[in-house]
């Protein structure tokens, strides 16, 4: 099979040992994203199947109506609305997911949070420019930082990667606060955690407040700019999980007014993220490329299910495969 793997913007694939599967295909490794549908089309038209690194590129009908090669796109996790695959059905092209885990975003989260707390990053920045204990120039932002202990953790929602970082805050002696549906407080309160008695108060008692949601019709946008309001002028504001999750502009509109003070991001609306972007010009904002999965485990993990998925494809035994309604029949030549 042709077979490209997109938007590896390390190279980091060849160097996996799991890259050995797809030994006897013709692999296309491509480093750089392309945006534009009509660029999209002309590079991928060759290929029978695509393996995608997450969300870094989104499949409409659009454009999977001007792929007629296409019979596969393999998933490195799980789905997450950046597949048409209800267009995907249609035109007969088999969508196979793969598995997640999730100790590496839940270890980034933690790291960033430390950073944060601590100004680890301006304070290790400014040292190499000869300035001893000093956060900033500005007087403003020279502040000292603060230890975890004794201070609050709110965390909304408490699935897998949530718990392990609840795990983390107890561990640092943080008081745990829990916002989500009823089943995840039930679950946080038989864990030993506090759930919040509402989401007003979850965002007013947070000294540190992590999001871990996944995207959908329903989370999309669900942290407003009201919610931000509330939050203390002490507080940090941790996204890890999908940008989209808070109202658009909502979250650098509030770190201008001063609530929440300061916040760690991994996350963006689009990404790459632009080296012009505001948030990158917000000196309490700590921000990194989306690492959240990008270790070796994970790429290992990832990229060995996503490749046994295309190999088992090639050898007419299709598993995990999300659409099992897609039309199994030569796509047009037209």
């Amino acid at each position: 099979m042709k077979i490209a793997i997109l938007d590896d913007y390390q190279n980091a694939t060849p160097g996996l040992k799991c890259f050995e599967l797809l030994a006897g295909h013709d692999v296309k490794v491509f480093n750089s994203t392309t945006r534009g549908l009509g660029q999209l089309a002309i590079r991928l038209q060759p290929y029978d199947a695509l393996v995608l690194i997450r969300e870094r590129t989104a499949f409409s009908q659009a454009l999977l109506s001007k792929l007629p090669n296409l019979k596969l796109i393999s998933q490195t996790g799980r789905l997450a609305g950046h597949v048409d695959v209800a267009a995907a059905t249609a035109l007969g092209i088999a969508v196979a997911e793969g598995v997640g885990a999730p100790a590496a975003p839940a270890e980034l989260t933690w790291a960033l949070i430390l950073a944060a707390a601590r100004k680890i990053v301006p304070y290790a920045n400014n040292l190499k420019d000869g300035l001893w204990q000093t956060a900033s120039i500005n007087p403003a932002l020279n502040g000292l930082g603060f230890v975890l202990r004794g201070r609050t953790l709110g965390i909304w929602g408490y699935g897998k990667i949530g718990q392990l970082v609840a795990g983390y805050g107890r561990a640092f002696g943080m008081d745990v606060l829990v916002w989500g549906s009823q089943a995840s407080r039930e679950r946080a309160l038989a864990d030993g955690y506090q759930a919040a008695a509402s989401r007003a108060a979850f965002f007013e008692q947070a000294h540190v407040l992590s999001l871990h949601l996944r995207l959908n019709d329903a989370t999309r946008g669900i942290v407003t700019a009201g919610d931000l309001a509330r939050m203390r002028p002490d507080a940090l504001f941790v996204n890890t999980s999908r940008a989209e999750l808070v109202q658009p502009e909502a979250l650098e509109q509030a770190l201008q007014q001063g609530r929440p003070g300061q916040a760690a991001l991994d996350v963006y609306t689009s990404e790459p993220l632009a080296a012009d972007s505001p948030l990158l010009r917000i000196p309490t904002v700590l921000a990194t490329p989306h690492l959240g999965y990008v270790e070796q485990d994970s790429y290992e993990l990832y990229f060995r299910h996503a490749f046994q998925n295309v190999v088992d494809f090639a050898h007419g035994a299709p598993a995990n495969i999300n659409n099992p309604d897609y039309v199994r029949q030569a796509r047009r030549s037209d």
